[in-house]
């Protein structure tokens, strides 16, 4: 009997319509039966889709990438290498998620944003436009990552932060103290922008290195304020 195959655009490989949506997935890769791919979305390589995931319009899952939960990867985004979509995150648009990648919780990234490497996104966090996340940074909590903004390195940007433009990272230190557009993390603290700066809000016996920096840092912090006002001013 003769096995029907599919061009996922490197040649023909043995291939299925998925039964519930249509879409057509390789032989070597693995959707649940209770996970939904669209008739014009692809599933090949490795890659899993498990329990209620949702993959539909021109969406790609490739490689050993893997979407389970509830997730939904939809419009034209691409999920591949080793990256994972989980819980209830949502990827769309022209959105690419790759490398070693996570996003999940209620995670959205959208637009033309990437988030790759090592990184992380989750909780209610957002990375959308043509906003870059990659190395070993992490977006959650209700952060907001967008327009060109790049957050890379050791980054952390969390709580209500909103990133526009290239954080300000400072590592090194006890804590790493990672600078958005509106406030700055300090460790696992985290100051508003409408906060005086001064040395008292770094604790001498639990930062006494940042403590003592205090009189570079708070000018770099400050630089950084001005720098993404003067550019909100521009824009």
């Amino acid at each position: 009997m003769e096995k029907t195959t599919f061009d996922f655009g490197y040649g023909p490989v043995p291939a299925h319509q998925h039964a519930n949506g249509g879409g057509w997935v390789a032989e070597t890769a693995y959707v649940a039966d209770t996970a939904f791919v669209g008739s014009e979305a692809r599933v090949y390589d490795e890659a899993q889709v498990c329990d209620k995931a949702l993959v539909c319009d021109n969406a790609q899952v490739c490689d050993n990438a893997r979407v389970c939960g509830e997730a939904w990867v939809y419009g034209e985004a691409l999920v591949c290498d080793n990256a994972q979509v989980c819980g209830n995150a949502r990827v769309c648009g022209n959105a690419l998620v790759c490398d070693n990648a996570l996003v999940c919780d209620k995670a959205r990234v959208y637009g033309e944003a990437r988030v790759y490497g090592n990184a992380r996104v989750y909780g209610n966090a957002q990375v959308y436009g043509e906003a870059r996340v990659y190395g070993n940074a992490q977006v959650y909590g209700n952060a907001q990552v967008c327009d060109k903004a790049r957050v890379y390195g050791n980054a952390q940007v969390c709580d209500k932060a909103r990133v526009t433009t290239t954080p300000l990272v400072i590592s090194g230190l006890e804590y790493a103290v990672t600078v958005c557009d509106n406030q700055a993390q300090i460790g696992c603290k985290t100051v508003p922008a409408t906060t005086q700066l001064s040395a008292d809000l770094l604790p001498d016996e639990t930062c006494p290195v940042l403590r003592a920096c205090a009189h570079t840092l708070i000018p770099l912090i400050q630089a950084h304020y001005a720098r993404v006002q003067a550019e909100a001013r521009h824009d």
